[in-house]
């Protein structure tokens, strides 16, 4: 009975609209209160602070730091216009462009909304004035900024490690091949779109032919900091030079070197308003990570998670079918609800009962991010949906339905990377 309570206090506080953070707390406290146990309130104060003061939560803030930093110095235009020297000729290539930028820059941001606003902002109005329909691109952009949670450096992954104890650099490994195979599906349908629909060609080459001529190398040298940015973080870490942790440091660092000395893009005058924009971002989010300890413990003691693994065990008898309709609920879940406090609430919940029946846990994390990465692209709340219509200056519902075969696109490479999980563990064993 407690067990129940827990879930149904939480569920009615997110259909009341109350925040995660809050509906945590409210569920925590209810069946304590119901069960006699006062003594057990400080007992979740203490794990409570706990949970905030954790050193790898630190890699969060930093992660959001550095890409806060690197989109303020104009790395997206110079990977724009490192790609569209190679694939900007072939049709549909100038979206091609856009994805593959989408897919560096999330290595560089490990946010959707950053990748979306970032690329977006530069990218929109670059492809309106080469003809194509503005909110067709704007739908592109929703979609192919979802990729920014999935490539690594993730956050969500950072917080599927935090909530579960799997290894971050083992998700970040998990991260690479999914990223990239909804990259190409998603460059598929964008190719069958521009040759179908048309394309203003010769726009199109002259935008190109003014690209082209800085050369190669002239392209290379003004974007070889931004593509040594994942190179750096991620090489460090799967050598073991330093910690994920450290790496989210060394993002910070490498940042302000880059755009401060090198590229000389920001100034330190604007450093202040950057600390104040990633605590902004990461604010809300630490509190859910904070009471998450506590509401982890709450389900501990109402034997929560057990009757979720018994009840999974029970009716499921495959890996297979257990994915499946975790995969439903992710996609409908990712529609209502922010990445971060769904991977908090339901990964350490889910992940051990998955795993009886033969569930790799860095498969299930991967299957989960981009289930959810979907959803910034999805009605009715769809973040990304808001990030694009603003910069297309669209209603976000416009956007959706354009983005629609770019989101059916992602949903045909989702199938792959759930029921072939070599595509997520390939690179990890």
């Amino acid at each position: 009975m407690a067990a129940l309570l827990v879930f149904v206090v939480f569920l009615v506080a997110i259909i009341l609209s109350i925040p995660i953070g809050i509906s945590m707390i409210l569920g925590s406290v209810a069946p304590i209160l119901m069960m006699a146990r006062g003594g057990v309130i400080p007992q979740i104060i203490d794990n409570t602070l706990s949970g905030a003061n954790s050193t790898p939560i630190l890699a969060v803030p930093l992660f959001i730091l550095g890409g806060v930093i690197m989109a303020e110095g104009g790395i997206s235009k110079k990977l724009f216009n490192f790609f569209a020297y190679f694939v900007g000729r072939i049709p549909g290539g100038v979206p091609c462009a856009v994805v593959l930028t989408c897919l560096f820059y999330g290595a560089i941001s490990g946010s959707g909304p950053a990748t979306t606003a970032a690329v977006g902002a530069m990218c929109v109005p670059f492809m309106v004035d080469l003809g194509y329909n503005k909110t067709w691109a704007a739908g592109l952009i929703a979609v192919a900024g979802g990729l920014g949670v999935i490539i690594p450096p993730s956050i969500p992954f950072v917080l599927y490690s935090l909530a579960t104890g799997v290894s971050t650099g083992k998700l970040f490994l998990g991260g690479v091949f999914p990223g990239i195979l909804i990259g190409a599906f998603l460059m598929a349908y964008a190719v069958f779109y521009c040759i179908t629909k048309g394309e203003d060609k010769a726009k199109i080459k002259a935008r190109l032919d003014e690209i082209s001529a800085r050369g190669f190398w002239s392209l290379f040298k003004d974007s070889f900091w931004a593509l040594m940015c994942p190179i750096i973080i991620l090489g460090g870490i799967y050598s073991g030079f330093f910690t994920p942790t450290e790496a989210a440091v060394v993002s910070v660092f490498y940042a302000l070197i880059v755009c401060l000395f090198i590229e000389r893009t920001i100034s330190l005058v604007a450093l202040p308003g950057f600390l104040v924009s990633s605590v902004k971002t990461y604010g809300g989010l630490a509190f859910v990570l904070a009471f998450a300890t506590a509401f982890g413990r709450v389900l501990s003691l109402t034997h929560a998670t057990s009757a979720v693994q018994d009840f999974i065990v029970n009716n499921f008898h495959s890996s297979v079918s257990v994915l499946s309709v975790c995969t439903v609920i992710f996609l409908i879940l990712g529609m209502i609800m922010d990445t971060g406090p769904a991977i908090i609430i339901l990964a350490p919940v889910l992940l051990p009962a998955v795993q009886l029946l033969g569930v790799d846990e860095v498969h299930f994390g991967v299957v989960l991010v981009c289930c959810l990465s979907i959803g910034l692209a999805t009605p009715p709340f769809g973040l990304d949906l808001f990030v694009a219509g603003n910069i297309s200056q669209d209603n976000p519902m416009d956007v959706a339905a354009r983005a629609t075969p770019f989101i059916i696109a992602f949903l045909l490479s989702l199938a792959l990377i759930v029921y072939v999980p070599a595509v997520s563990t390939w690179l990890v064993y």
